[in-house]
Parts: structure tokens; C-alpha cells; sequence
């Protein structure tokens, strides 16, 4: 298992998307690839941003959670002050071109439920789906039903290669109550199994993805739940 930090960016008012890609990937990846304690970095961009909810996820991974809040902060604020030469550059930078306050993030532990690709997503589509429980649900219950109940549903989804769920680390100031992954290695597959990017919900009509699509409603609050439909890039990766 591995720490990770997911960002959900959000690019500032006077930029467009792409202005916003090309600084981020030129100006930013490579001080961000180099922050202390990261072993593996990786982005995912928007299939279609102009139906997208963000600009874009930027992810890192850390071997102990001691690490990651030292170059990122905590799960309590969206904002942080590293004290490392290499984080605090980055910090800095993200002024350049992230609305800070808009971009939600969370901190958590990954586990993988499912891997057909052997680790390598380099290139793949992925669907996250940031999590939100439902009124009359603690955050224990909604583990606690996501992993017994959901995944072993959700991992046979058509057309899944490879399925990661995030749990925070520190739930009561977490923004979310956890993160599903979903990889394809088709993106029609995806938006057959999981609706396309411009809503919220979405209404598959067979298999797997519908049995997972009926049983959301038992514990998400789904009009709560940002999503992200994206192709990953792998940045940095020491595994």
C-alpha cells in the first residue's frame, strides 16, 4: 500500500484550459516530480475538458504519511507551507497558474482491488470517482459497505484492467470519503460501462456497470460526487 496525494485542479480565471496544461506540464511538472519523498508521480488530463470538472489531477505517491504531509500538508486545508527547499519551490509555483482555493485534494491510502496491467497505467483511462456518503451514514459505515458490499461489484465492471479504491487517512478533515479508480484501456468502454464526462450520474443498461450503477444508490450521495474521466501520464515512477 502506498500514501497518495490527489489534487483536482483548477485552473486560474484568466487562463485557458490548454494555457493551463501547457504551463502546468512545462514550468511545474519539473519541480513537482522532484519534491522531497515523492516515488511516484503521475497526471491524468481530461478526454474532454470542455465537459470536464477540473483542469486536471495531478497525483503523487509517498512511502510514509510522514513524508507526504511534510512536502504537501495536511488533509485539514487545502493550503500548505513546506518548510523542503524542492516543496516549497512548488508551492510557490502553483500561484503561477492553480486557483489553490478551488482545488479540492485528498490525502489517503490506496489499495488495489484489481490488476490486469501489472502496475503500468501509463497511457490508460481512468474514471475517479471522488466519493461522498449519503446523510445517514457514518464515514466507518461507508467504508465498511463500499468495500464489502460495492467493490466486489465494481472490479468486474466491462471492460475494468484495474480498479484502486483511496481511503483518507485522516477522515474527519478529509473533503472526501474516499476515491474509486477505474482503468480502461478503451475510452468507449468506459463511457459505455461509466456514462461520459459531462454528468454527474450516468444509466448503463447492462451487466456489471448497471448492477454497480443500482447499488451506488445505497450508500453515495451521488449529486455530491465530483468525477473525473482522464488519459494518465506517468511522470516519475521509483516503484
Amino acid at each position: 500500500m502506498m500514501y497518495k496525494h490527489v489534487a483536482l485542479l483548477v485552473r486560474q480565471d484568466d487562463m485557458s484550459h490548454e494555457e493551463f496544461v501547457d504551463y502546468w506540464q512545462t514550468n511545474h511538472t519539473p519541480i513537482a516530480k522532484d519534491i522531497e519523498g515523492v516515488v511516484r508521480y503521475q497526471q491524468v488530463l481530461p478526454t474532454e475538458p470542455v465537459h470536464a470538472e477540473f483542469d486536471g489531477l495531478a497525483e503523487l505517491y509517498f512511502e510514509t504519511l510522514e513524508d507526504l504531509h511534510e512536502a504537501l500538508g495536511s488533509p485539514g486545508s487545502r493550503d500548505y507551507d513546506p518548510t523542503k527547499e524542492i516543496a516549497a519551490k512548488a508551492r510557490e509555483d502553483v500561484n503561477n497558474f492553480l486557483a489553490v482555493e478551488e482545488r479540492p485534494r485528498i490525502i489517503g491510502e490506496e489499495i488495489v482491488q484489481k490488476d490486469e496491467v501489472d502496475g503500468d497505467t501509463d497511457g490508460l483511462y481512468k474514471h475517479s470517482a471522488f466519493l461522498v456518503r449519503q446523510d445517514d451514514m457514518t464515514h466507518e459505515e461507508f467504508v465498511d459497505y463500499w468495500q464489502t458490499n460495492h467493490t466486489p461489484i465494481a472490479r468486474e465492471i466491462e471492460g475494468v484492467v484495474k480498479y484502486n479504491t483511496v481511503i483518507p487517512t485522516d477522515p474527519e478533515n478529509a473533503e472526501f470519503d474516499g476515491v474509486a479508480e477505474l482503468y480502461f484501456d478503451d475510452i468507449e468502454k468506459l463511457y459505455d460501462a461509466l456514462g461520459s464526462e459531462g454528468s454527474r450520474d450516468y444509466a448503463p443498461d447492462k451487466g456489471k456497470a448497471k448492477a454497480a450503477r443500482e447499488d451506488v444508490n445505497n450508500f453515495l450521495a451521488i449529486d455530491e460526487r465530483p468525477r473525473f474521466i482522464g488519459q494518465e501520464q506517468l511522470v516519475k515512477d521509483e516503484g
